[in-house]
C-alpha cells in the first residue's frame, strides 16, 4: 500500500519501503547458500551511504570524479535532450551528480528521487529543495532494483520521463540481471522515456583493484557496516572483530568484493544458527566493467536504443543516453 507524507513543505515522500520481513528473508536466504551472499542494496543504510560518500572522495576511486567531469563537460547537451521532462534518479545518494544537471536545467519542473535508505533520501531531498527553490521534489523510498510503477502523481503524467542512474551501479548486477533491470526500467518509463546511465569501462586491474580496496580502509568499513546493519535491524550477533574484507579483479570482467570469516564461528539470526568456517567468504558485491559496445548490446536487448555516449579523454568511464525503442 502506498503512503504519501509531506515531510517538508516542498517535498512529497511516498513510502514504498519493503517490509522488515522482506529484508530478513533475503538475508537468511543469502546466508544459507553454498556461496554466502547478500545483495549490495543492503549496504546503504544511513551509515553505509555516508561511508560510500567518503569512498567517492578517495584518490583511488576514479569513478566519481571521472563521471562528474563528463557530466560537467556535457551538461548543456544533456539538458537539451531532457528538455522540460521529469528527471527520475535511481539511488539519489548525496545528489552531487544530479546538481550538475539541475544547474544546467533551470526550467526543469520536477525531480523524483528513488532510494532504499529513507533517512538518506529525505536528507538529500531537503538539501535539494533548499538549493533549488521552486523545484518540485518527490521522494520515493523503495527498492528500485525490483519491478516498480510510479505512484499516480498528477504533475508528472504525460511528461517525458528521463531516468538517471549514475555511478555505474548497473555493474552490481550480473549481465542477465542487468538486462532484467533495464527491462523493468523500460516498463517504468513507457511510453515516452529515456535513460541517462553511467557505465564503468574495462581497464587494467592496477587501476581497478585499489579503487575497491583503498589504503585508508574505507572500502572495508563500508562492507563490514553491512553486518552492523543486520545486527541492528534483525537482531543478529555478528562479531565484527571476527570478520575481514577483500576484493580482487576477476578476468571475466568484474571486481568481486567479500567479507571473510577470520575464524570458525557460528552467527545467530532469528533463532537460526549460521556456521562460518575460517576463510569462508560472504559476497557483498560484484562490479562489472563493460566496453561501450558490450553495454549497448545489453541495452538493445532490454528495449533501449543508444542515442549518444560520452567518455573522458582516458577512456575510464562512459555516460550513455538511451531512448526507448
Amino acid at each position: 500500500m502506498t503512503s504519501m507524507l509531506n515531510v517538508e513543505p516542498d517535498i512529497k515522500l511516498y513510502d514504498l519501503h519493503p517490509p522488515l520481513d522482506d529484508f530478513r528473508a533475503e538475508v537468511l536466504n543469502g546466508l544459507t547458500r553454498l556461496q554466502k551472499s547478500i545483495s549490495p542494496k543492503f549496504l546503504y543504510d544511513k551509515r553505509g551511504a555516508e561511508l560510500f560518500d567518503a569512498i567517492c572522495t578517495l584518490d583511488e576511486y576514479y569513478l566519481t570524479r571521472t563521471e562528474v567531469a563528463i557530466l560537467r563537460t556535457y551538461a548543456s547537451a544533456i539538458a537539451e535532450l531532457i528538455g522540460d521532462g521529469v528527471l527520475i534518479e535511481f539511488g539519489s545518494g548525496s545528489s552531487q551528480k544530479v546538481r550538475i544537471l539541475l544547474d544546467a536545467m533551470s526550467h526543469l519542473p520536477t525531480y523524483v528521487a528513488l532510494d532504499i535508505s529513507k533517512q538518506h533520501l529525505q536528507d538529500s531531498c531537503r538539501n535539494l529543495v533548499n538549493a533549488y527553490p521552486g523545484l518540485e521534489t518527490i521522494a520515493i523510498c523503495t527498492d528500485y532494483t525490483q519491478p516498480l510503477q510510479l505512484p499516480v502523481i498528477p504533475s508528472i503524467q504525460n511528461k517525458h520521463h528521463v531516468a538517471f542512474f549514475p555511478g555505474s551501479s548497473i555493474g552490481n548486477l550480473q549481465p542477465e540481471e542487468a538486462v532484467q533491470f533495464l527491462k523493468n526500467t523500460v516498463s517504468l518509463l513507457h511510453p515516452n522515456g529515456s535513460l541517462l546511465i553511467g557505465v564503468d569501462l574495462k581497464k587494467s586491474k592496477d587501476i581497478l583493484e585499489p579503487a575497491y580496496d583503498d589504503a585508508k580502509g574505507i572500502s572495508a568499513a563500508f562492507a563490514l557496516n553491512l553486518l552492523v546493519h543486520i545486527n541492528r535491524e534483525l537482531g543478529a550477533d555478528f562479531n565484527l572483530d571476527q570478520f575481514g574484507y577483500r576484493s580482487f579483479y576477476n578476468p571475466v570482467g568484474r571486481i568481486e568484493m567479500y567479507i571473510i570469516s577470520l575464524a570458525d564461528q557460528v552467527v545467530r539470526l532469528n533463532g537460526i544458527e549460521i556456521p562460518f568456517w575460517k576463510g569462508e567468504t560472504l559476497r557483498t558485491e560484484y562490479s562489472y566493467k563493460y566496453s561501450i559496445e558490450e553495454f549497448q548490446t545489453i541495452a538493445i536487448a532490454s528495449g533501449f536504443k543508444p542515442r549518444t555516449v560520452w567518455t573522458d579523454s582516458q577512456q575510464l568511464f562512459s555516460v550513455h543516453y538511451l531512448d526507448l525503442c
